[in-house]
């Protein structure tokens, strides 16, 4: 998702009020004149902001309501699904988890009960995809049509019940009537069958058919009636026709207004149909939905909902969609978006948030989301997100009532903001007591303890943020505070370690800024040149010291004090940073030749599998992008959008596109994509020979020893799965000769399926020795020692990479042998409190099973089903267990 919330900025000019170039006017090899008043300097450079209190839904136990979601959606009514899974949306979000949010989304779309839900949910996806409409022609370039998330035919899903009066001409046989009409209006006359003209509506058919003076005329003057001669005829054509063609659209709003004054349902339905078909700009969208609000034509106002929808976030930049959007009464917002508005708020308010969560427009979104909320959730999700955006606009008295009203409604989170306001307000003991209670009472969370700990000193803050990270590692305040609290104390070695840590596992920008300042203050510029290049390769217009500074301004500064690299050396510094598993050095270095007058392509498909490797795949994406931008071939340009294909779940198409470019040029890339694409898309065993075929195709052509180091590694790891040790043994022996570090981890597992743990074992050792980012080495050679090296091994892993689930279900797997099955638990649920993920909350739910717990085995087998639906084991452990509920 994107960020929520900037931090205020300044003008350039205002950049020495950090005084970086303090830092930077050194000679190489010289003591800067800023030395001796380093602690001073270091301590504005290191200043750690406070957390920010997001605007995330946070229940205190989200695995009992992803559960509860789950149970509601067994039963519920099909209109109420899509609100679930919008909820679910909003769990997942707390938690960080981009894929499960985006697949609730979808889950929400595909559940729509009505076409504002498909408009809005689709609109959202669509908006998520932003910068990634160009895969819909890679798609269409291979005959697949995957435009799911584009405008759809409003009028075809919006049925409207019209009555006909056709049945009723009947009714007036044998009268003695005139059968032609004349409507004037002005000097004309608009010649019309009655009978016909009758069957608009039953206040026609009383005027033409009844008792009235017009019954019996043969002219009516129609002149005060705000219609023209040419709508008039249009509307006797519609009579007799049924048709609207050749209509203009202001004739066509015309009718409209008339059809809706005289009843005429039939015709008011026609013209709000052709109209819906007429929108297809903001503008024209702007112009229709007043006229469609006030005439009470849905199917208008729909597609120009859609309109709008579709333009996010543009739109929100003009003024009129604001105003039609943001102050439409219930009575018309009933109109636009039938019962969804309180989905179409959450959407607009996470747009507008994602511009400026101080903005006027944010807070106007957010005021019609709380108006909008009907159910306890809703409510506490919407009146905490307002009191986000208040508190930013420090706006305190109105964002302390709307964070009341959140806990009132459940939302214990919103306790923070609270504490928080109190802190401004110089109560700073009632923010403590308030955050103490609440860890006292109720099964502590590590978001309470770092918002405790702001209100300590010394010490105990730091013995709290201590806690935080033991309870929920992923929290980057604890890091950064105590690795700042080293730095002022002088203490750089530390300081740099334990921003490490995290750096370790969760690549955050504001970590990597903050080892960059530490490098800068320690005028480690080589350091600090590297860290700042990785975060411009991430975040290209990322700017640092709380926003006021570009970071492509302090990379110029620093970089006049880092020696030079030739592209020579530049690539020796990426094959030595690439063997040592070195990615942020890597990264920097890529960013570093990409000056350069090197083939670009080359360079950004590179960096597209650096962060990958990063658990960065938006940044990946836009990588590959560039790396196709940039091919210096039509072959080359075909490999990239392979690769683009099959890393967005579209292996066949992605594997055309590998034939394409084989067709064109026997290339290294393009034999490896096609390798990569068929192993993934085909189960059948037989098509490994096809696989080993293709690596060594790939083998034969040019390339560099960091693509072949690759390519022999897969190679390897094809052997193995066809039981030929020794070629595979080859492989990795090959791949190690060019220094492809990751491939002792294929040696070792060559030699434990030869019945040699302990040469495995050393050869993991190697790896671990060699690599920089090692939590997975020591995972991997937890499988090859006895329990007590397997425990330490493991423990190693869990502080290198807190995220890896194995070693906790491997730790709860062996308390469980040893009949220690609450402990058991309990080491599952230390990392299920950060980590949604199914394997954990499979195995809990096993457990609970085995000690006879059911409510706790029903518990985590819905939260489960929640995180991944599809879980065959899950599916099967759900039914078993939901079949002895009492």
């Amino acid at each position: 998702m994107r960020t929520l919330f900037h931090s205020d900025s300044c003008k350039e000019t205002q950049l020495n009020v950090l005084n970086p170039q303090s830092w930077l006017q050194v000679e190489r090899g010289k003591v800067s004149k800023v030395a001796a008043q380093a602690s001073t300097s270091i301590g504005s450079l290191v200043k750690v902001p406070e957390p920010p209190i997001v605007p995330h839904y946070k229940p205190l136990d989200y695995v009992q309501v992803l559960a509860q979601i789950h149970e509601e959606l067994e039963s519920c009514p099909p209109d109420e699904r899509s609100n679930l899974y919008l909820l679910q949306f909003q769990v997942f979000r707390g938690l960080g988890e981009v894929k499960l949010m985006r697949r609730s989304l979808r889950t929400a779309w595909l559940k729509a009960s009505s076409v504002h839900e498909k408009i809005i949910f689709g609109s959202w996806l669509k908006y998520e995809k932003k910068g990634e409409e160009f895969i819909f022609d890679l798609l269409a370039s291979c005959s697949k049509c995957a435009k799911e998330f584009g405008p759809i035919d409003v009028a075809s899903e919006l049925r409207v019940d019209c009555s006909s009066c056709s049945s009723e001409i009947a009714s007036i046989s044998g009268r003695d009537s005139v059968e032609t009409v004349i409507f004037r209006i002005g000097n004309d006359r608009i010649h019309c069958d009655r009978q016909k003209m009758a069957c608009l509506s039953s206040p026609f058919r009383a005027m033409l058919n009844g008792c009235f003076s017009e019954s019996y005329s043969e002219e009516i003057d129609f002149s005060e009636n705000n219609i023209s001669p040419m709508g008039m005829r249009a509307i006797s054509v519609f009579s007799s026709t049924g048709c609207l063609n050749d209509v203009s659209p202001e004739l066509l709003v015309e009718m409209l207004i008339f059809a809706n004054k005289f009843c005429c349902e039939s015709l008011k339905d026609a013209c709000d149909r052709k109209l819906a078909s007429l929108v297809s700009s903001r503008q024209d969208a702007v112009d229709l939905l007043e006229c469609a609000i006030e005439e009470n034509s849905p199917i208008l106002a729909a597609s120009c909902l859609q309109v709008f929808l579709h333009d996010l976030p543009d739109c929100l930049n003009d003024d009129r969609v604001v105003e039609i959007l943001g102050n439409a009464n219930g009575e018309q917002l009933s109109i636009v978006v039938g019962k969804a508005s309180f989905s179409l708020f959450c959407l607009l308010s996470e747009v507008s948030m994602s511009l400026d969560a101080r903005s006027d427009i944010n807070v106007l979104f957010l005021e019609r989301l709380v108006q909008c909320a009907k159910d306890k959730q809703q409510k506490m999700i919407a009146y905490h997100q307002l009191g986000c955006a208040r508190l930013l606009r420090k706006e305190y008295g109105e964002a302390e009532k709307l964070f009341q009203e959140a806990e009132k409604e459940g939302h214990v989170y919103s306790i923070a903001g609270l504490a928080r306001i109190s802190y401004i307000k110089g109560q700073k003991s009632w923010a403590f007591e308030k955050l103490n209670s609440l860890i006292l009472s109720s099964t502590p969370i590590g978001w309470m303890y770092q918002e405790r700990s702001l209100y300590y000193e010394g010490d105990k803050r730091w013995n709290d943020l201590e806690r935080a990270t033991e309870l929920d590692p992923t929290l980057t305040y604890p890091y950064m505070y105590r690795a700042s609290s080293l730095m002022r104390k002088q203490e750089a070695e530390a300081a740099i370690a334990e921003i490490n840590r995290i750096l370790g596992f969760k690549l955050a920008l504001e970590c990597l800024e903050l080892r960059f300042c530490f490098y800068l203050a320690l005028e480690n510029y080589e350091a600090a040149f590297c860290d700042v290049q990785a975060i411009l390769t991430l975040s290209p217009g990322y700017r640092v010291f709380e926003g006021r500074v570009a970071a492509t301004k302090l990379r110029m500064l620093v970089r006049e004090h880092v020696e030079k690299w030739t592209t020579a050396d530049c690539w020796l510094k990426l094959y030595d940073r690439w063997s040592s598993v070195d990615d942020i050095g890597s990264l920097s270095v890529i960013y570093q030749m990409l000056e350069s007058d090197a083939a670009k392509g080359v360079l950004y498909f590179r960096q597209s599998l650096l962060l990958l490797r990063l658990n960065c795949p938006e940044a990946a994406m836009r990588s590959l992008q560039l790396a196709r931008q940039h091919a210096s071939s039509e072959d080359e340009r075909l490999v990239y959008e392979g690769w683009i294909l099959y890393d967005t779940g579209h292996c066949e198409e992605g594997l055309s596109k590998a034939e394409e470019s084989i067709k064109l040029k026997r290339s290294f890339e393009a034999f490896f994509l096609k390798a990569y694409a068929l192993a993934d898309s085909s189960q059948d065993p037989s098509c490994s020979s096809a696989v080993i075929s293709l690596l060594e195709d790939a083998l034969k052509c040019p390339s560099d020893r960091l693509r072949k180091g690759q390519a022999l590694n897969n190679l390897g790891s094809v052997y193995v799965d066809c039981g030929k040790y020794d070629l595979a043994a080859d492989c990795y022996v090959n791949a190690l000769k060019i220094r492809h570090t990751r491939a002792h981890q294929g040696l070792a597992r060559v030699h434990f399926l030869r019945n040699d743990k302990t040469a495995a074992y050393e050869e993991m050792t190697k790896l671990i020795e060699k690599a920089q980012n090692n939590a997975s080495a020591y995972e991997k050679r937890s499988e090859y020692c006895d329990r007590d090296l397997t425990k330490a091994d493991l423990e190693m892993v869990t502080r290198l990479d807190p995220l890896r689930v194995y070693p906790y279900r491997y730790r709860a797997a062996v308390l469980m042998d040893s009949h220690k099955e609450k402990e058991a638990i309990e080491e599952l649920s230390r990392a299920i409190a950060f980590k949604g993920d199914v394997h954990l909350l499979h195995l809990r739910a096993a457990f609970h099973e085995h000690i006879g717990d059911v409510i706790g085995a029903l518990r985590d087998c819905r939260a489960a089903l929640s995180v991944d639906p599809n879980h065959q084991e899950m599916l099967e452990l759900h039914s078993r267990v939901n079949s002895h509920e009492p």
